[in-house]
Formats: structure tokens, sequence, C-alpha cells
């Protein structure tokens, strides 16, 4: 069924006159009449009763008539929608993030897109760094939020932010009455991270930190790749959990308290990671109001940088 037609159809319901609706459409009048004769033959309905002062409506174009115009305005709201798409304003944008780094920028830069943006609709997601990158390489995921170095050839690196790290201790630890921890002092405790495949970045930059330090703790991954089932470690008296220190901000344990390391700690590179190729308008937004909120004299890093095998 022709949108034209239908749109036709209404001109001459409205106008209930043919060389009006004509008229009113910049249309011949016997190619108007052709083309509302068409769409009753497609339907298998007379729409309209045709004398030669006028024209009414039947029984089935009066109830044909509301449902013609809900099917115009569906069809102008979707172009709109379209259009709206194609210039940024509009639309629906997904940013996949890991579940334990989610720094306090990449919340400044959602309230600042938000806000300038309000006819988009941005949806988060929990993916680990892998998955992540493999959604935005496949199109699922407009955005990654990752940490370097990751496998990320071919595609465009806008860095973030920086995290540190922190040590998730119980209370009752004597470790939990210091300001700081000192990372030596780790050497004979279990530490607790989530699984290597969540933020190998993150994982691999504790365990170098621990061989420059010359400690070797048990490294303990959680069964499964949540904050929370960390911090339910350490609460159960298994050992000391390593975090990103954007995880301290968000989450808080009965029983447990968060200490940073002592410098030189820990730190993860936080990147936004896209389609190189990709001319998504609101992806650009996206990146721009991020290069906005960063910390000043930060530069865009090459992807060829960060590209490491994890």
């Amino acid at each position: 069924m022709e949108l034209r037609r239908i749109r036709y159809f209404v001109a001459v319901a409205e106008e209930l006159h043919f060389r009006r609706a004509a008229q009113r459409l910049h249309l011949a009048q016997p190619a108007l009449s052709q083309q509302v004769r068409k769409l009753e033959l497609e339907l298998g309905v007379e729409l309209l009763h045709r004398n030669k002062r006028g024209v009414a409506l039947t029984t089935a174009g009066s109830a044909f008539l509301p449902e013609a115009r809900r099917v115009l305005r569906q069809a102008e709201e979707a172009t709109r929608t379209a259009q709206g798409a194609r210039e940024g304003v509009l639309g629906n944008l997904r940013v996949g993030h890991l579940p334990d780094t989610l720094p306090s920028m990449l919340l400044r830069v959602f309230a600042r897109f938000a806000a300038t943006h309000p006819g988009v609709n941005v949806s988060p997601e929990t993916v680990s760094t892998r998955r992540a990158i493999e959604d935005v390489r496949s199109g699922r995921l407009d955005i990654a939020v990752v940490a370097l170095p990751a496998p990320v050839s071919e595609l465009q690196v806008t860095p973030l932010d920086v995290d540190g790290t922190v040590a998730a201790i119980a209370d009752r630890h004597l470790l939990s009455g210091r300001a700081s921890i000192p990372i030596e002092s780790l050497g004979d405790e279990q530490l607790v991270l989530l699984p290597r495949s969540t933020n190998p970045a993150f994982f691999d930059g504790v365990a170098a930190a621990c061989r420059t330090a010359g400690i070797a703790p048990a490294l303990i991954e959680t069964a499964e790749p949540q904050v929370m089932h960390a911090l339910m470690t350490v609460a159960a008296g298994v050992g000391i959990a390593m975090l990103p220190s954007s995880a301290a901000e968000r989450y808080a344990a009965q029983g447990v308290v968060f200490r940073p390391l002592d410098p030189p700690s820990p730190t993860t590179e936080i990147a936004l990671v896209t389609r190189a190729d990709g001319n998504e308008t609101m992806v650009s937004a996206f990146l721009r109001v991020a290069r906005t909120l960063e910390r000043p004299l930060r530069s865009s890093l090459p992807a060829a940088q960060a590209l490491h095998a994890v």
C-alpha cells in the first residue's frame, strides 16, 4: 500500500471534492481520481460515493480515514526520527563499559551529553574488554569504554581518564588501620581480583607492580566478574581485593574498607573505542564532549600505541 495513495485519499475525504483535493495536492484531477481508485481496488472496498456534486465517505471510508491519518503521522514521525539520527539529535547510543572500571569522568560525559542531546537515549551495558571491542567491530556497540593496553588495531581510541588502584581490606585486618598501603606489605597476602578476562590491563598491571616490588602474593580470581563478589570474598576473610580506584567511588560493603596504595601504584589508562571508519553523528558528538571534559594537556592516543596482545 503506497503512502501517497493514502495521502490522496485523506485529502479527498477532508475536502469531499476531487477538484479541491487536486488543487490542494497540486495534482491533476484525473490522476488523483485514478490513484484513489487504485487504493480502493487494493483494499477491496469502496471508500467514496461519487456523484457530480462531490463525494461522500462510505461506511468503509469513514472507518478507514482515522487509520489512514494515523499511518501518515507514523510515517512522518519515522522520517523525523531517521533525519534526527542522521543529525545526531535523536536515536539510541549503545555504550559498553567494564564491570570494575567506571571513572567519574565517564559519568560527567554522560551528563553533559544528555544535557546537549536530550533526544538521544544512551544505553550502557556491562561487558568484558574483549567482548566490548568485538561488539564495536561488529556494530552491536557504538562505543566501548576499555582499559589499555588492549587489542584495538584499526579502531579509533580517544583517551578518557587514568584510574588508580585501591586495596579493599576487611576492617579487622591489621592493614585496615593504615591511611595507605605499601605494596611491599602484601607479599604474604592473597590478592583477590576479578577474572583477568574482565579487565586484562588492570590485572596485568597489578601483577607487574608486584613483580617490580619483589613480592609474589597468591592471585585469586573471583568466580564471577562482579565487584560485589570480590568485596564479599574480602568480607569473608579470604584475602585483600585489588580494584580500580573508581570502584571505591561506587561500592561499599559492610566490614570492608578501601585504602589507596602507596606510590608508585599501578594505574590504568581508560579510553573510548569506536570504529575508525564510522561517521555516526551521535558517536562523534559523544567523543567531542569527552574531549572537552578531558584534563588539560591530554591528547588523542593513536590506536597503534594502544595495540598489545592481551
